[in-house]
């Protein structure tokens, strides 16, 4: 009998961790899955993203900010997959706590155990946006001299982050910074899932990946998409970057993590995020089964 690869998912709670937990049990996989509070395990994601309770093999609870918690964590397991990463600051911990020095904690856990490669997600043109990449491109760089085959994986954007546009379409206007004019092909987390798993494969050995979406759009289109769906009459407020920069420099002075978020978001806005397309999922079919749960 041939014995089942092992796969270690950590961030399986977040959007496109559950992706690849079902992907990896989809292709044979056997799966261990981390997770700081089972419980979400148990539910439907906000964007729609499957619960995934009944899909994994085993279940490892810990914190990847504190590595005692870690013991045996990837022991057995043949490839590690990460997404791990925060947006929204929580318990008062930085990217540099969670995106740097929780996957290190991880890494770290790999090589004690002898795992054969690690998977991880970055972003899309990090040297560009370095204030939010740093932590993450940190990692990156302690990866590549790990010793362990790796595979790099930087999408352009996640559908999750798209549906913002159809809450503020939801309240009556859409705030875009600088012009609109940009572009991006974001991806959906089935979409990016299988690029991921694509990725832990033997031929994909120390490999870096750009990828996005099989759709391109400006940020204008994709506010207006989320109008139509909703059936509501338009109205698109373009912000001057100028004037979200000097807004920024002053939060920078009070709040380090909304000040990082917010220069992420003008430097995305105001430049094109278009990478090698991938995938089938239409973003408005997504805005459509968004429009329809509510």
């Amino acid at each position: 009998m041939v014995r089942k690869e092992k796969v270690l998912v950590a961030g399986a709670t977040g959007y496109l961790g559950r992706y690849v937990v079902r992907e990896f049990k989809r292709r044979g996989f056997w799966v261990r899955v981390l997770a700081r509070n089972p419980e979400k395990l148990k539910v439907n994601g906000p964007f729609m993203e499957p619960a995934i309770d009944h899909l994994h093999d085993d279940l490892f609870v810990g914190d990847i900010t504190r590595l005692e918690t870690l013991r045996g964590l990837c022991d057995d397991i043949d490839i590690v997959f990460s997404s791990i990463g925060i947006t929204r600051q929580r318990d008062g911990l930085s990217f540099m706590d969670v995106d740097y020095r929780g996957n290190k904690n991880v890494l770290s856990a790999a090589l004690t155990s002898g795992v054969s490669k690690f998977v991880f997600v970055s972003v899309f043109k990090a040297d560009q946006i370095t204030h939010l990449a740093e932590a993450r491109e940190m990692f990156v760089n302690d990866l590549k001299q790990s010793g362990l085959s790796y595979a790099i994986v930087r999408p352009t954007g996640y559908f999750s982050d798209m549906s913002e546009y159809l809450t503020m379409a939801r309240s009556g206007r859409v705030l875009i910074l600088g012009s609109g004019c940009n572009k991006i092909n974001p991806i959906h987390g089935r979409d990016l899932a299988e690029v991921c798993v694509d990725s832990a494969g033997k031929k994909h050995r120390n490999t870096e990946q750009d990828v996005g979406g099989p759709e391109t759009y400006t940020y204008d289109e994709i506010g207006s998409l989320a109008f139509d769906i909703l059936g509501k009459k338009k109205k698109i407020i373009h912000i001057p970057l100028w004037f979200v920069l000097q807004i920024t420099n002053v939060l920078r002075l009070f709040d380090s993590h909304t000040y990082q978020i917010a220069r992420f978001f003008t430097t995305v806005m105001s430049n094109d995020f278009v990478a090698p397309k991938a995938g089938s999922c239409r973003l408005d079919r997504h805005f459509e089964e968004m429009a329809g749960q509510v």
